[in-house]
């Protein structure tokens, strides 16, 4: 356990670093100057407070963020075939003040059209955009449980999109993640996550959770107040989807 003055310690070293990462930042993307210390803050940790490292990760996500989000949002327009499967809700929080969203990988099926897997993309910007946008002042993060329920090799596997779930979420919303629970998780999906494990980065890795059948609503229930907590495990918030949060 720090003491108070290690923790100051940290805290002004910390802040010194993210001091050298705007300066780094700004010599060469003159926009960052409109970004917050917080934001700047969350690249650097995710690259273990490395400042080089931490510059990078932000200068590839500014360039990929102008690029991908030019209009500076994802319209419901872009993303109708993932809207339409109704597979994720937003709603309530957990007891920490993270927005909790909730995931459900049965109703998720790869779009085999051409353009499929760039609108899925765009689709994962829409709902992590909303989650964050849900985050209260104090507070960087959010609580996602993924229902793998019903889920199913053949029909609902797609590593690819998984990957590139991943890879939006780590490289553009470092430090976001508080915890994912994994529920309702079918063996036939443990193909699945050996394939997708190796990709998540060691930061990362420790925030997945699987969680027991049998102990599920008493596992929710140790992070989420039963008010909060949604009607489908037990709680009293009812599922609304994520385009009408």
């Amino acid at each position: 356990m720090d003491t108070v003055k290690e923790h100051e310690e940290k805290e002004e070293m910390e802040q010194n670093k993210v001091s050298q990462m705007r300066s780094l930042v700004e010599s060469q993307d003159p926009i960052s100057k409109d970004v917050d210390d917080l934001t700047l803050r969350r690249f650097l940790r995710a690259r273990d407070l490395d400042v080089e490292k931490g510059s990078a990760l932000f200068l590839k996500h500014m360039k990929w963020r102008r690029s991908f989000v030019p209009n500076g949002f994802i319209s419901e327009s872009e993303v109708t075939h993932d809207i339409a499967h109704k597979k994720v809700f937003l709603q309530g929080y957990d007891k920490t003040g993270h927005p909790i969203l909730v995931f459900y990988g049965a109703k998720h099926f790869p779009n085999k059209l051409k353009g499929g897997i760039e609108e899925f993309k765009r689709f994962v910007v829409y709902f992590l955009d909303k989650l964050s946008a849900k985050i209260p002042t104090g507070q960087e993060k959010f609580f996602i449980i993924a229902d793998l329920k019903g889920w199913g090799y053949y029909s609902n596997c797609d590593i690819r999109g998984y990957l590139a779930a991943l890879s939006i979420l780590q490289d553009n919303y470092p430090e976001r993640l508080a915890k994912a629970y994994l529920i309702h998780v079918p063996s036939v999906f443990m193909a699945a996550w050996k394939l997708i494990y190796p990709f998540i980065d060691n930061n990362t890795k420790k925030k997945f959770v699987f969680v027991d059948n049998k102990n599920l609503k008493s596992t929710l229930l140790q992070e989420i107040d039963e008010v909060q907590l949604p009607e489908v495990y037990g709680g009293k918030q009812p599922l609304l989807p994520i385009e009408e949060s």
